[in-house]
């Protein structure tokens, strides 16, 4: 049996120029993103109260300066300015401004019923979003979505209304369940179903928002208020003490993820394999069905360019009640694959299929999946099935105060390794984390490759997460999102058509 600790290469980026860095944040200051971006920079539409939207333009207005810590850290660097990073501008100005009326939206936000609260807030957004894109003339490629704090502590499945500003809501149904029954037999009568409609939809703001604009193909950015006070007030709790001291760090996630949104990649990994494509499954469960095995199946591909892509797959029975696991059909994941090789195709210049197809999972790939799997992937493209997992079962220490190095990994044999994708990071000077670090259990269950192959492309994958900007993730970016996206496709009824969309609609 091979026993092999080795460390592994940090994987660089590759930035405007062609120039390759390790840290994001150090490429964009020196040589710009790697595309070059719209002549016009961010042109961003805002939605939210009058005082939402002042002081949304007040923070693009202090973004475009320098923000320092006051006592800087080699983990945190210097924010430079947005222009001075990504090369285009960023106008405080909106390029449309939807206000949302504070007194119709404190009362959405009071009602008793969970459901109905939630449903009825996003509506005062999405609708107004929609109405704006249909009727204004100017047509902005991102909507910051600001909202005040009380709607993100009222508006999510815990969330419970302060007495002072709760609302009775008439209850057409003696319970959420009643009403949840009708997703799959309607009723004959068109005003039940209406009612029922809130019901079929998850109580959280920001996912159920996304889900019900997915068939706008409009992209979003929520934004705390607090989190934009934040730069002009004194901190009046612990959270946004601890905010300002995150002040550099909140200007890079928000101007990354603004820029890629508009269009444009901040950067790619440098040096990846060419013809190369990676699928993470996501799986949820559907709670609108009564039947626990009914879950909803998806896939994020990521292309060697860095470009996401997800697809909304099939509802059905995959999961498994006793083992707790998530697998498809044949059908199913022909569907997919197929899906998946069609779209990598059209986003080739040649129009090949790829070369190498990586399928990231948690869980082990049965023999009546993966067949869908291979029959739906072409003569001469190499699939291989990888199961990843955290493993909280080993540590591993160091002599000294530091913890193991990131990028270490303890080959077992030609299948199997763990990998620290967490860890003392030397370029940092730092462990970015409070404990002992846990690794990724790596397994190549299906098909063959290279484990070291494998371990890298993870590495390099953990540094893709275009809805931040950090040095690196802990999980690979196939599997980073797969929660969140999944917690999208699952908050309400799918939209119709299953054409894939950009992976900028679900982050």
């Amino acid at each position: 049996m091979i026993r092999t600790l080795l460390k592994l290469d940090e994987p660089r980026l590759l930035f405007r120029y062609g120039q390759a860095m390790e840290d994001p944040r150090d490429g964009l200051t020196l040589f710009g993103p790697l595309d070059e971006g719209k002549p016009h920079g961010i042109r961003g539409g805002v939605i939210g109260t009058a005082s939402g939207i002042a002081k949304f333009q007040a923070w693009v207005d202090w973004l475009q300066r320098p923000v320092r810590l006051q006592n800087p850290v080699l983990a945190r660097p210097f924010f430079p300015g947005f222009e001075a990073a990504f090369r285009v501008p960023w106008n405080a100005a909106p390029a449309l401004s939807v206000e949302i009326d504070e007194n119709e939206l404190k009362s959405k936000c009071g009602l008793d019923d969970r459901h109905q609260r939630v449903f009825q807030t996003v509506d005062l957004f999405s609708k107004a979003i929609v109405d704006a894109r249909r009727d204004e003339e100017s047509r902005p490629d991102v909507w910051f979505v600001v909202i005040p704090d009380y709607v993100r502590r009222y508006c999510r499945p815990e969330g419970v209304v302060a007495p002072a500003d709760r609302h009775e809501w008439q209850r057409a149904f003696k319970s959420p369940r009643q009403a949840k029954e009708l997703y799959q037999s309607p009723s004959l009568f068109p005003e039940a179903n209406e009612a029922a409609e809130p019901y079929f939809f998850k109580e959280h703001f920001r996912n159920q928002l996304k889900a019900r604009l997915l068939e706008h193909r409009v992209s979003t950015q929520v934004l705390r208020e607090g989190t934009l006070q934040n730069i002009f007030s004194t901190p009046q709790d612990t959270r946004e003490a601890g905010l300002m001291k995150m002040q550099s760090q909140i200007a890079w996630n928000i101007a990354t993820t603004a820029y890629y949104k508009t269009g444009g990649r901040p950067w790619k990994v440098d040096g990846i394999r060419k013809g190369v494509c990676y699928i993470g499954l996501v799986y949820k469960k559907d709670q609108r069905s009564t039947d626990n095995r009914m879950a909803c199946c998806g896939a994020q591909m990521f292309l060697d360019s860095g470009d996401g892509v997800v697809f909304k797959g099939a509802v059905g029975p995959w999961h498994n009640a006793d083992t707790g696991d998530f697998h498809l059909s044949t059908k199913a994941a022909y569907e997919l694959i197929e899906m998946a090789v069609k779209s990598y195709k059209e986003r080739r210049p040649d129009r090949k299929p790829p070369d190498e197809l990586f399928i990231h999972g948690k869980t082990t790939f049965n023999d009546v999946e993966w067949m869908g799997f291979r029959q739906a992937t072409p003569s001469g493209t190499n699939i291989v099935g990888v199961k990843i997992r955290d493993d909280s079962s080993l540590k591993l220490f160091r002599t000294g105060d530091t913890p193991v190095v990131r990028g270490t990994a303890l080959i077992r044999n030609r299948r199997n390794a763990t990998l620290w994708t967490r860890g003392w990071t030397p370029r940092l000077g730092t462990y970015p984390g409070l404990e002992v670090p846990n690794p990724l259990s790596i397994e190549i269950c299906r098909g063959d490759a290279s484990i070291e192959t494998v371990l890298n492309d993870i590495m390099a994958l953990t540094k893709l997460n275009y809805n931040a900007c950090l040095f690196a993730d802990g999980s690979p970016i196939t599997l980073k999102f797969a929660n969140a996206v999944g917690e999208v496709l699952t908050a309400g009824p799918l939209p119709p058509g299953g054409a894939p969309l950009p992976f900028m609609y679900y982050i």
